[in-house]
């Protein structure tokens, strides 16, 4: 369970996250959606305690803060555009990593279903945007984490690929995870999410399950629910009660009663 309470932040001038709720569950795998500059890779980032919010916390069941080095080692990572050294082999960046985890039992399945053995021996500077996108999913599957945080992850990854990817977020899912998700592609949303949180402005606006949204909105699909919701928010969310703005009780996503 990550719990973000009262989450606000603001760059100068311009406040970009205000006053976010939300609550994700394990075996849950939520969508964070809304349109460009609603804020969603600032509140990524302080999920991931890569900023800290001007007020509220991000916390594990727990109460251990997520900028916690120990509750960090919880967390797998797959950002939109996978960064590495640019001079290490793949085998080198892995054994850098598993060096920095010496407790860890690294599992390696991913990385035998994308058949990407024959690649780690090349630098990383030399690898394809797809196959640096494997190796970045390879990463953040790597310690069987309880949370984990895929921005975009299927960016540059070709069809059989991205249909192994989508099967070990469900197989992560159903172990227990908690399974943060953005994507621009709806059919991958329809796929694997099980919840929607609707972020506009700064403030998640909609926090429930895919089929509560499309329900609600009387849409056909949740391509249509999605795009009511960005024409006219504030008169097409299904449900009050899961408006976050005003309430102080947080939502569990998957807990609709």
């Amino acid at each position: 369970m990550i719990r973000i309470a009262d989450v606000r932040k603001r760059f100068g001038a311009l406040q970009v996250l205000r006053g976010v709720d939300l609550a994700l569950a394990p075996g849950r795998v939520t969508a964070i959606v809304g349109p460009n500059a609603a804020g969603k890779s600032t509140l990524i980032k302080c999920i991931l305690g890569l900023a800290a919010p001007d007020t509220g916390t991000v916390t594990f069941a727990d109460g251990r803060d997520v900028r916690d080095p120990a509750a960090r080692a919880a967390i797998g990572c797959m950002p939109q555009a996978a960064r590495f050294p640019e001079n290490l082999t793949g085998h080198e960046v892995l054994a850098m990593l598993d060096a920095l985890r010496p407790d860890a039992c690294p599992d390696g399945t991913l990385l035998d279903r994308f058949g990407l053995a024959s690649q780690l021996d090349k630098p990383v500077r030399t690898l394809s945007g797809g196959t640096r996108q494997k190796l970045s999913a390879v990463v953040a599957f790597r310690y069987r984490p309880s949370l984990l945080v895929l921005d975009e992850p299927t960016a540059g990854l070709d069809p059989l690929a991205a249909s192994i990817f989508k099967a070990a977020v469900l197989a992560a899912r159903d172990a227990g995870a908690s399974v943060l998700l953005t994507s621009h592609v709806v059919s991958e949303l329809e796929t694997m999410a099980d919840d929607i949180a609707f972020l506009l402005d700064g403030t998640i606006l909609f926090a429930g399950p895919v089929a509560t949204l499309v329900a609600g909105t009387g849409a056909r699909s949740l391509e249509e629910a999605l795009a009511s919701l960005m024409r006219a928010p504030a008169d097409a969310i299904p449900d009050a009660a899961l408006r976050a703005p005003g309430t102080a009780r947080l939502r569990v996503m998957g807990d609709c009663a």
